[in-house]
Order: structure tokens, then sequence, then C-alpha cells
């Protein structure tokens, strides 16, 4: 299976009063290109999403955008054992003073030692460790596969798409051949009579050597080279469509194989029909071409 290298996916998740979202899209290009965007107080994250993402893509523009904020209207806190510390024992410190004064102070609760500044503090997004990491990660790694799955899909209906074009080459080829065999008797009759007209308006020419030059441009305007490779071409496509994976490079290469031969069909046609199947050539090659700009 052949994958696009189109495709978009979003990814919402909340934990801990953490709200996250990302979104992941992907066009064409000639490599792997990764445009990331995410929080970097985020120890390690960014290493850790590029890595993954190198590793399932192999070719595609790629850009993700990673947001990361706090529940509105909602404020973490976290108790400061250091300062709760300190409290504590400046408590013990005041009540055992009150005691060797003979007076007696109301037992502190925990309501009051809360109440002391410093023991509770807030707690910003910036604060969770490396848990909060871990839970973006796999929120990427669900996208991701998401993503992917979007890619294959799309990668299905270029299959489908490249492989009627395929189909309407190595038909295209055979009318090539059918022409360029419907010719041969026209082109041996106007070689004859360029051959009759040169030795007739020539003083001492050396007929062999004529006839050798006539056989050369016979040779020239032969095609039966260039629908071969045509065929073949057809076949190793349909074996790269078939095989699947990142074969977009060695796709692309062959459209520039498949045009090259469509031009020198084009250049020896020699004739209006095979001209005309020549142009019908490039046409189609020019459109799986830019098919084949999406094929990761």
């Amino acid at each position: 299976m052949i994958h696009s290298m189109t495709g978009f996916a979003s990814g919402r998740g909340q934990e801990d009063g953490i709200n996250w979202a990302l979104d992941l899209r992907g066009v064409n290009a000639k490599g792997l290109d990764l445009r990331l965007r995410v929080p970097d107080w985020i120890d390690g994250l960014e290493p850790r999403i590029r890595k993954l993402l190198g590793t399932k893509l192999q070719r595609g523009s790629v850009q993700l955008s990673l947001r990361v904020a706090r529940d509105e209207g909602e404020q973490a806190l976290r108790l400061s054992e250091s300062v709760t510390g300190s409290v504590l024992t400046a408590l013990e410190r005041i009540e055992s003073m009150a005691a060797e004064l003979g007076l007696a102070l109301t037992p502190a609760s925990a309501a009051d030692i809360l109440g002391q500044r410093g023991v509770l503090e807030s707690v910003g997004v910036e604060d969770h460790g490396p848990e909060l990491a871990d839970t973006l990660v796999a929120g990427v790694e669900a996208a991701l596969d998401e993503f992917i799955a979007m890619r294959a899909t799309e990668g299905a209906m270029l299959a489908e798409v490249l492989n009627d074009q395929l189909a309407q080459v190595a038909s295209l080829t055979d009318q090539a051949a059918t022409e360029a065999e419907a010719r041969l008797g026209d082109m041996a009759a106007a070689l004859k009579r360029n051959l009759a007209r040169v030795l007739d308006n020539s003083d001492g020419a050396d007929p062999d050597r004529v006839a050798q030059e006539l056989a050369m441009i016979a040779v020239k305007a032969d095609v039966t080279e260039e629908i071969d490779r045509l065929r073949g071409h057809v076949t190793a496509a349909r074996d790269l469509l078939a095989q699947g994976g990142a074969v977009g490079r060695k796709l692309d290469f062959l459209m520039q194989e498949f045009n090259r031969e469509a031009n020198t069909i084009c250049s020896k046609a020699q004739g209006r029909g095979l001209t005309n199947v020549g142009l019908e050539l490039k046409a189609v090659i020019d459109q799986m071409r830019e098919q084949v700009q999406n094929v990761e």
C-alpha cells in the first residue's frame, strides 16, 4: 500500500487540570521536513516527538502544533514541605515558651497551619514533571496513527488513479506500435523516391553511399526501442504500486523516463497518427506526474 503525503489529524486531552490540544498537518515535499511548535519548558518533549515522527514518516512537510494550558478558573495548590516544616517548628517553639510562662494556648488546627503564608503554593503548568511529557507524547502518537491512517486512505485512492493512468499509457503505447507499423510502407516508398531523386540530380554520387545515408534516416525514425521501454516502465510502475511503502521517489524518476520516451516518439513520428498518439501519451504522463508528487 502506498501512502499520500497529504493528511490531517488532531487531538485533545485533559489531565490533573491541564488541557492540551494538537494539530498535525502534512503536504508533499521532496524529503521529510518536520516543523514543530511545542512548549519549550517541558524538558525533552520536542526531541521525543521529533524522533516519533521521524520513525513513522518517510516524506512530506509535516507541521505539528501543540498547546498546553490550565483550566480556566482552576488553580492547583501544592503543599510546601519546607515552609510547613518551618511553621511546625515555630509552633512547637511557641507552645514550649508559653508553657514556661504558664500560659495556656488554644491548640492549632490544620486549617490554622494551612493559612500561614507559603504553606500552600500555586502550581503552574510548567511545574508538572515528566508525567505530563509522557501524556503529551502518548497524545501525539494517537494523533499520528490517525494521521497515517488518513494518508493510507488517500494513498489507496492515488493508487487507483495511477493504475488507471498506467492502463491508458499501456493502451496508447500499443496504439503507437500500431501506428509505427502502419507507416512502414509509406516510409519505404518515401525513401525510394528520395533515393531516386538524389541519384537523378547528382553526378558521380555513389549509390551505395546514398542508400546507406537513407537507411540511417530510417533507423533514426524507428520507435521500436521507445515503445519497448514504455512497456517496461509501465510494468515497473505497477510493481512499485503493488510493493507499496515509500516509493514516491522511484515513481517520480519513472515519470521522467516516461516523459523522455513520449518526447522521442513525437520527435520521430513523421506522421499525423503517431504524432497524435505521442501527444496523448505526454498528456497522460503529465497527469501521472502530478499525482505522483503526492506519493510518500
